[in-house]
């Protein structure tokens, strides 16, 4: 996985997440067909440049994901 793999797998979370009001990370897995390693890179580089919040569920086992604002 290179830097450039890194940013296209950001893109497509981002376009999930632009399509929800926030998605958990199962939704946001099956949505973009992303392996786990790929999807927490991608969360990462979205969080990094201050794209997105992330909370716990309620259930405390799941994150839930949404664009800043």
């Amino acid at each position: 996985m290179n830097i450039d793999t890194i940013g296209t797998n950001a893109g497509s979370v981002w376009n999930a997440l632009n399509e929800a009001d926030a998605l958990g990370l199962k939704q946001i897995k099956k949505i973009t067909k992303l392996k786990d390693k790929e999807l927490y890179a991608a969360l990462g580089w979205l969080a990094r440049e201050g794209k997105i919040l992330i909370a716990e569920g309620e259930d405390e086992k799941d994150l839930i994901v949404s664009l800043a604002q």
